[in-house]
């Protein structure tokens, strides 16, 4: 098996940068170590049951305000 060094180690962390972009990278490395933490625990027949920890679910931020939905019009009735 051929040995991965540090130049190789960036140039596939540089890749996944750029195809996945620096907002979905942490979530893509939290997936992977999770998944890697079950299948540990599958293969060692680790049988301790630990809750899954929730991640902070923030609410939506509010659209941003573009002036226009404060003002009212005024139609003319003929």
């Amino acid at each position: 098996m051929p040995n991965v060094g540090p130049l190789e180690l960036a140039i596939v962390l540089i890749i996944a940068l750029v195809v996945f972009g620096p907002k979905r990278l942490p979530e893509l490395g939290r997936s992977l170590g999770r998944g890697i933490r079950e299948f540990r625990g599958s293969v060692s027949g680790d049988s301790r049951d630990e809750p899954e920890s929730r991640d902070a679910i923030e609410p939506p931020q509010p659209p941003a305000k573009t002036g226009a939905e404060d003002e009212t019009v005024a139609h003319d009735r003929r």
